[in-house]
């Protein structure tokens, strides 16, 4: 059979798992809808928050990224794992204490003010949407290709699927949803990855042949075959970084902190019934996140090998299949500037007749590698549950923040529980078509998309979030301060380097040489220093505030969640 019948047949069948699911497990109730009914076994919490966090860009980009980039790639795997670790230990066990499952919520309450809770609501709301553009565009390059479609068509595709079960199951319908969603990606992530290794390194397990010789007998380690394929066309070597340490540094440690505060991670540490489950949920969502982003590196020197020994110098007429089918998508563009009929892929840039989308590479790559069309099919079903699971939880967290946070605590405290669980599913559905918008016309790549909404995170939430656990000073004045100027900071940084707007700027233009991914960095730093300028020049905390800051810092012993 073909691709094409192939990805419809596997497709197909996970997309008929999913909305399966969210029939049977669709939310009866808010706390259904919000938290799952606080009643998610640590393991299944696990898988869902490993699908939860591995979104397209770990799955489609980041491999890509590391592809295209080399060393350079790498600030993303450090500083999503490394971000990871740190929700894990430092906030989930003391908000999960709180007993508060939104970040708006949390804020709203510690810092006793409205006003703090609805800049908690529009920053949830920016970090989000900016989050799941890069969902809805990774649905779109997948779509593109598999089902031979436009972009945007691919990206109506998923808006309508993520509508079904977000907006019906709910919290409930998700978890289960991405349980099911993280055995099909982390399937169809590792076994091209073990065909590919076997066939370039002889190692059937990636992470030892990444480290391995070539299987052609010459003897040579992988690493150092690429650094020769790059020297040879005029690209930096892959093993070296042309990011300035304090780039690599900025975005690193944004992606890292970034990553504490992302909300829709945050709310999955109240699925469970105890703290002690949300730590050992923590625990196996490490693991399950370790197997895919160990390989990642592998991935991407696999690619990039098996591209340049595919391409480059190679007569345009005779050229494999995959790159004619990728070439109908746009992601793959030849202009052949000497007119010789031959692939010029080079690094200088005026020599240069290949343009290759960075998205693509992980998907490509068993195309590349002319592996069995089964498993070029099961690659397109992960490549859409990473994203599909993604957008699932970002879209609730929007719907959350404006039925819960936004209208129930403050526009109308009355609202009765069906009332609410309406709102929440109107949220959810508009939240869904702005979604699919910005999936059409988003500002980047996926990962670079994605590391722009964990600076965002970095900027308003993290500052907010540490203080308000670990400081029982900070006040509303301080924390709504920070807040505003830290993610007013980052927007415009990003809209000005990134987007164009306020006259634009070159990277030559960055502010002490950070790029727009590692800004939030610097825009965390202000608005920490903001929050604590401004707590101690204001009142101090009512004082049963800062008895419950005193109370949450010790998590033993803490039991369920605090109903809505």
């Amino acid at each position: 059979m073909d691709i094409q019948i192939w990805t419809y047949i596997i497709v197909g069948i996970t997309f008929a798992l999913y909305i399966g699911i969210a029939i049977w497990s669709r939310a009866g109730s808010t706390k259904d809808f919000y938290v799952a009914g606080g009643g998610v076994s640590p393991l299944a919490n696990g898988m869902a928050t490993a699908a939860d966090w591995m979104s397209a860009a770990s799955f489609i980009s980041m491999a890509g990224l590391i592809s295209f980039m080399g060393y350079d790639g790498t600030v993303y795997l450090m500083g999503w794992t490394g971000g990871y670790v740190l929700l894990a230990l430092l906030l989930a066990p003391y908000l999960r204490k709180f007993g508060k499952f939104t970040v708006p919520d949390f804020i709203g309450d510690r810092y006793y003010s409205n006003v703090a809770r609805t800049v908690a609501v529009i920053c949830a709301i920016i970090v989000s949407f900016t989050y799941v553009a890069g969902q809805m565009r990774g649905v779109g390059v997948v779509f593109a290709r598999f089902l031979e479609v436009p972009v945007n068509t691919g990206v109506y595709i998923g808006m309508t699927i993520v509508f079904f079960y977000a907006v019906l199951g709910g919290m409930k319908g998700i978890t289960y949803t991405q349980v099911a969603q993280y055995c099909v990606l982390i399937f169809a992530y590792m076994v091209p990855a073990f065909f590919i290794s076997i066939q370039l390194t002889g190692n059937v397990i990636p992470q030892l042949g990444f480290g391995s010789t070539m299987a052609d007998g010459s003897g040579v380690y992988l690493l150092d075959k690429l650094d020769q394929l790059h020297t040879e066309l005029g690209f930096a070597e892959y093993t070296s970084g042309s990011k300035s340490m304090i780039d690599v540094f900025a975005i690193t440690f944004a992606l890292m902190v970034g990553t504490a505060g992302l909300p829709h991670v945050i709310v999955r540490f109240f699925t469970v019934p105890k703290v002690r489950d949300a730590r050992m949920s923590a625990g196996y969502a490490l693991v399950f996140i370790a197997i895919l982003y160990t390989t990642a590196p592998a991935i991407g020197a696999f690619a990039r090998t098996n591209l340049i020994n595919t391409v480059s110098d190679k007569e345009y007429a005779s050229v494999p299949q995959w790159f004619s089918n990728w070439e109908k998508t746009g992601l793959i563009a030849f202009d052949d500037k000497n007119a010789d009929g031959k692939i010029q892929y080079v690094g200088d840039a005026e020599k240069n007749e290949l343009t290759i989308d960075r998205d693509i590479m992980v998907l490509a790559n068993p195309e590349i590698a002319n592996l069995p069309n089964w498993v070029i099919a099961l690659v397109a079903a992960g490549g859409l549950a990473a994203a599909l699971s993604t957008a699932a939880g970002l879209l609730l967290v929007i719907s959350t923040s404006l039925s819960h946070d936004l209208i129930k605590k403050q526009i109308k405290p009355n609202i009765s529980e069906k009332e609410e669980l309406i709102w929440a599913r109107i949220g959810a559905a508009v939240a869904v078509c702005v979604a699919g918008y910005f999936g059409i016309n988003p500002p980047g790549f996926v990962a670079a998309v994605v590391a722009l909404a964990f600076g965002l995170a970095a900027a308003s939430f993290f500052p907010a979030i540490i203080l308000g656990i670990f400081d029982k000073r900070m006040n509303k004045e301080g924390a709504i301060s920070g807040m505003v100027v830290g993610i007013l900071l980052m927007l415009f940084y990003m809209i000005k380097y990134k987007l164009g707007g306020f006259g634009g700027g070159t990277s030559e233009d960055w502010w002490f040489g950070i790029s727009p991914e590692g800004f939030g960095t610097v825009a965390m730093v202000v608005n920490l220093v903001v929050s604590f300028a401004v707590s101690r020049a204001t009142a101090e905390p009512p004082a049963d505030v800062q008895a419950i800051v005193e109370d949450i810092r010790f998590p033993k012993g803490a039991g369920a969640a605090s109903d809505h």
